[in-house]
């Protein structure tokens, strides 16, 4: 019998223990089940994710590459440069004239006066990037119609350059009646023809040398076709003209050619720019005047110019 006053505390039966304990396995076992199926679930959503991932890390470098592609190549013009020879070292499709059409706001309204410095872009407007930014710009449609006048702006400059050249023909018309100029306006002679020297390969000067600057207009001395223009070892950039009596002339050195062969010009139009290319040691005009159309036929070229009239 109890105490009096105590109370006992009531046991708990064996059975309600293991039902606890199942009751308690069971809940332990239960917190496994409910993870592994939420990594279950992890599991399938996951390869969802990764094609995507894939996608994007397929279509990244595929951006990087039409970035490179779209970049804008540019090349700055030195000594010597003319476009048609620019276009052919850097293989530009179109030639010069897809160079010049390009770059004609920073050539201008010439084609053939181009300096040392320019910064010219090879190309651009050929890329994709171009076409890309197009739908971009496609609900200005103010900005075409400015980006068309731009060519129109240079027309002036065109009528600029026609107007030297035609003031320069005008002024050789009028001290010479035959349409014959000197190869520079204003220019004197700095070497004169059949100085002997050890320079030359064939030990004497087989023209005249003009003093003038790097990017002074050079003439065509006389109404005539261009017979070649271009490159010409130590000749440097070379024109060489068949004139109407058959004899030819040739101005060597050039920084710019603005003729090309078959091209027929008049006396008094430039037909580029000197420069100082070639076997040369400083900017000057080599001007010949010979019987033939290659070295080795060379005549005095002063004593032509006198013949027709003009005064040096």
């Amino acid at each position: 019998m109890p105490a009096k006053g105590k109370h006992r505390r009531t046991k708990a039966s064996p059975i309600s223990r293991g039902v606890l304990a199942a009751g308690t396995g069971g809940a332990v076992l239960a917190l496994p089940l409910i993870g592994a199926t939420g990594a279950f679930a992890a599991e399938q959503s996951a390869p969802a994710a990764k094609p995507a991932a894939a996608s994007a890390a397929q279509h990244a470098p595929a951006a990087s590459v039409a970035k490179k592609q779209s970049a804008p190549k540019t090349y700055s013009v030195v000594a010597g440069d003319y476009l048609a020879k620019i276009a052919a070292d850097k293989k530009v499709k179109g030639g010069w004239e897809k160079l010049y059409k390009d770059n004609r706001e920073v050539v201008g309204g010439n084609p053939s006066l181009i300096f040392p410095g320019m910064k010219l872009t090879l190309g651009v407007k050929a890329s994709g990037s171009t076409t890309e930014a197009a739908p971009k710009a496609a609900p200005s449609k103010a900005a075409p119609s400015k980006a068309e006048s731009a060519p129109k702006a240079a027309a002036p400059a065109e009528k600029a350059s026609t107007a030297t050249n035609t003031a320069d023909s005008t002024g050789a018309s009028e001290s010479n009646s035959s349409g014959y100029t000197a190869p520079v306006a204003n220019g004197s002679v700095s070497t004169q023809y059949r100085v002997a020297g050890a320079s030359w390969s064939s030990g004497y000067h087989t023209g005249s040398d003009f003093q003038a600057a790097s990017g002074t207009s050079v003439r065509s001395i006389g109404p005539g076709t261009v017979v070649s223009a271009g490159w010409s070892g130590s000749y440097g950039n070379e024109v060489v003209i068949k004139h109407e009596d058959g004899m030819y002339s040739q101005y060597a050195h050039l920084s710019s050619l603005g003729v090309s062969a078959g091209q027929a010009v008049t006396g008094g139009q430039q037909i580029g720019l000197s420069g100082s290319t070639g076997n040369s040691t400083g900017p000057h005009l080599h001007f010949e005047v010979r019987t033939g159309p290659s070295y080795g036929s060379d005549v005095d070229p002063i004593a032509y110019l006198r013949s027709h009239g003009v005064s040096i």
